[in-house]
């Protein structure tokens, strides 16, 4: 009996392995990235929302257009 008991494993298996771990890393990374963009995203509607709200004014003016009746009251 020549054969030992450690069974060798093939390079293609290794390099399937490999490939593996690597694409688990870059999913890892991707989803990282969209936590922190959505966190950011949180914070940072508070920064604009000063200029938004000279906007929001100017769009509240237009309301007496909206009937004679209502503008009358």
């Amino acid at each position: 009996m020549a054969s030992s008991s450690k069974k060798k494993t093939t390079m293609a298996k290794l390099n399937r392995e490999s490939a593996v771990r690597d694409k688990r890393l870059r999913k890892a990374a991707k989803k990282d990235a969209r936590k922190a963009a959505a966190a950011a995203e949180l914070l940072e509607p508070t920064a604009q929302a000063e200029p938004g709200e000279e906007g929001e004014e100017g769009e509240a003016q237009p309301a007496e257009e909206r009937s004679p009746e209502v503008a009358g009251r």
